[in-house]
């Protein structure tokens, strides 16, 4: 492959990236044991192991047998085993069967890692048709590095949930520091008014970077005049809305969420633990409620925002607390707001947005035509990334998405008004 100067730097930092992206993987997955990578603890949740392979499955396929010459797949039986939604590829194993792949091995799934990282880079290394072929490769790369991303925050979300359903509530990795309960009592929630008008949301296109489709075209949005909540609602404020009752009030929640509640018998965020919950017997609590989370079980922090909660939840508080959820719009519209705070990194935020297509959407051509578009129909929209979200992986127009049950998620709320 012959290729220009400006080319040749741009394979040679995307090849640094591609190192990086695959070995954070690894990194994730370290601290479990082979019995903790098999497990699926439900069915919208997938085993560590599994990730590890499909990410590695979607350069495999998307990537190398397209683009590289006289590839040979590693093992072809790990095209059904590891498929994840691509109905254009053919049959695939039963997502809520993977739990029962206990081979291939953890040993075998890194194998098939290495074997498709070092062909991968010698790909990018060269060999080819020169521009023509950077212009076909570059962008599956990417989107693999992306898709990988994704992965890794649901690894690690994926693994809590499992390591819920365990009675000994074993941390996933030991906190540096002891559990301390935290006195702060979070600051008055104060509203920023936003004045509405025609917005332009979503992303500008390739010029600005990276974008899942699912975040294009920009195009305009009329908002009315709203406020939105310089902060995310903390646990100190749910505290209140569980001590209100929330959970048994009925008029506060739409009515599939009210009948979630009756059915899975929800009375708090999904890993709050109360002081009288027998599985603390062993974990020697400070009294009051306690969080499971990545670190194993700390006493709640009244200043943390508070996660695991459905959008039913969201809603719910919402209702409670005299607002509502804002639309992804004003989310948008309001990210760099003047005092707005804690818009990244910390929880996903549920919006009262369902998951639409834009006006325009056009899908990613070839295979991955699949990876959004189908998707769009029964769930809600999601904002600004959580403390699991990999670091630069997500920007203002990112859209996340799920039901409106899903729970397992680092996702919490705030909240906006009319005004």
């Amino acid at each position: 492959m012959t290729l220009s100067r400006p080319i040749t730097q741009a394979a040679s930092a995307l090849r640094g990236k591609f190192r990086e992206v695959r070995a954070a993987s690894l990194a994730l997955a370290a601290p479990l044991s082979a019995e903790d990578q098999c497990i699926q603890s439900m069915p919208d949740a997938s085993p560590t192991k599994w990730h590890l392979a499909h990410t590695t499955w979607f350069f495999e396929t998307v990537l190398l047998q397209p683009h590289a010459a006289g590839y040979r797949p590693f093992d072809e039986r790990f095209h059904y085993l590891f498929n994840s939604y691509y109905e254009a590829l053919g049959p695939r194993h039963p997502r809520p069967q993977r739990g029962l792949l206990t081979r291939p091995s953890v040993d075998e799934v890194h194998a098939y890692r290495a074997h498709v990282d070092e062909t991968v880079l010698a790909l990018l290394d060269g060999g080819g048709d020169g521009e023509r072929d950077w212009a076909a490769i570059e962008p599956i790369v990417t989107l693999g590095l992306h898709h990988e991303q994704q992965h890794q925050e649901l690894l690690l979300t994926d693994i809590l949930h499992a390591l819920s359903c365990n009675p000994l509530l074993p941390a996933y990795r030991p906190a540096a520091g002891p559990a301390l309960r935290l006195a702060a009592v979070p600051p008055a929630m104060r509203w920023l008014p936003q004045p509405g008008g025609t917005v332009q949301v979503g992303h500008e296109g390739p010029q600005q970077g990276f974008a899942f489709d699912n975040e294009t075209p920009r195009h305009a949005a009329l908002l009315q005049p709203y406020a939105i909540a310089d902060r995310l609602v903390s646990c100190g404020d749910y505290v209140q809305f569980i001590a209100d009752g929330g959970y048994q009030r009925p008029e506060l929640w739409l009515s599939d969420g009210w009948a979630a509640v009756q059915a899975q018998g929800w009375r708090h965020p999904a890993y709050w633990l109360a002081a009288d919950d027998p599985r603390l017997q062993a974990q020697q609590p400070q009294g009051g409620w306690q969080v499971f989370g990545l670190h194993g079980v700390r006493p709640m922090e009244a200043d943390a925002p508070v996660s695991q909660l459905s959008f039913y939840e969201a809603a719910a508080y919402a209702e409670w607390a005299g607002a509502r959820l804002p639309t992804e719009f004003e989310w948008e519209a309001a990210f760099d707001a003047p005092g707005i705070l804690q818009m990244s990194g910390h929880v996903w935020q549920w919006t009262r947005s369902s998951y639409d297509p834009y006006p325009g959407f056009r899908p990613m051509p070839g295979i991955a035509a699949e990876y959004n578009g189908k998707f769009m129909v029964g769930q809600l929209v999601l904002r600004g990334g959580s403390v699991a979200t990999p670091a630069g992986h997500t920007r203002p127009s990112y859209r996340n998405f799920f039901p409106p049950a899903a729970r397992w998620q680092f996702s919490g709320l705030r909240l906006a008004k009319d005004i």
